[in-house]
């Protein structure tokens, strides 16, 4: 029985945070953007740094799964066509320098991309207008080359590639809607890496996952009731600094 609730045999305590990492990546997912970072460093501390890219991945193609069933008609599959190429090529990238460097130069790794993820959005949410960045071919490569990296070394890509979906000034539902479905194709891809290349995914992690999906689902649900009642401004400073603080973190720990 506690090997059918429990497979990797952790602490209570490191099971019970793992399901509040799926019940933020579901919150993350129904429109709370950006709180669903604050689980990268906190897995991070779980499993180690390669241990749980793996861990979180298939969590993150749950709740893409969610929020493609609800917005999958918003979607602008063109798009996602002309941007997947570059960042495939950065997936490739990013797994064979994760074959060559051990767990402290691969915790250091994550921490800089999710310091440069956190410029990335800091520097989106200070700036006027933006401009499209989607039809310049030099914007589309290195937005997707280097998104595409930092989801294969940290799972850490979301504010790269949102403020290049962003940029493409769509409605609100056709925002939510193309993201929705790139990064479900974007993780789906990045699976087999981890299966046969890092061995991240195993029969017992993905067990794992699997009895995370109520939290999934009950953060989704969570977050579409909460997000009516933050203040938009206090509540994205407030994950700018939680994230910060864990990315440093990282680097001494």
């Amino acid at each position: 029985m506690t090997e059918l609730l429990n497979p990797l045999n952790t602490s209570p305590v490191v099971w019970l945070l793992t399901l509040l990492s799926a019940f933020l990546v579901g919150m993350s997912k129904s429109g709370i953007k950006g709180i669903g970072m604050v689980t990268i460093p906190l897995m991070v501390f779980l499993y180690g740094a390669k241990a749980s890219v793996g861990i979180l991945l298939p969590i993150l193609v749950f709740g893409d799964i969610m929020a493609v069933y609800h917005y999958h008609k918003s979607g602008k599959i063109k798009e996602i066509i002309r941007l997947f190429p570059f960042a495939a090529i950065g997936i490739v990238v990013a797994v064979v320098v994760g074959n060559q460097i051990d767990d402290k130069q691969f915790k250091s790794a994550i921490a800089g991309i999710l310091l440069i993820s956190l410029f990335v959005m800091f520097l989106n949410e200070i700036r006027g207008k933006k401009e499209s960045l989607s039809d310049k071919l030099v914007f589309r490569s290195f937005f997707g080359i280097t998104g595409g990296f930092a989801t294969m070394i940290g799972n850490a890509a979301g504010p790269i590639f949102n403020l290049y979906i962003f940029s493409m000034r769509l409605p609100k539902n056709g925002f939510i809607g193309t993201g929705a479905w790139f990064f479900l194709f974007l993780n789906i891809f990045k699976v087999p890496f981890h299966v046969f290349s890092w061995h991240t995914i195993t029969l017992s992690t993905f067990h794992l996952d699997v009895l995370m999906i109520p939290g999934i689902i009950i953060g989704a649900y969570s977050g579409k009731y909460i997000v009516k009642f933050i203040p938009e401004k206090a509540y994205r400073y407030f994950i700018f600094v939680i994230i910060f603080l864990s990315s440093l973190m990282l680097f001494f720990k």
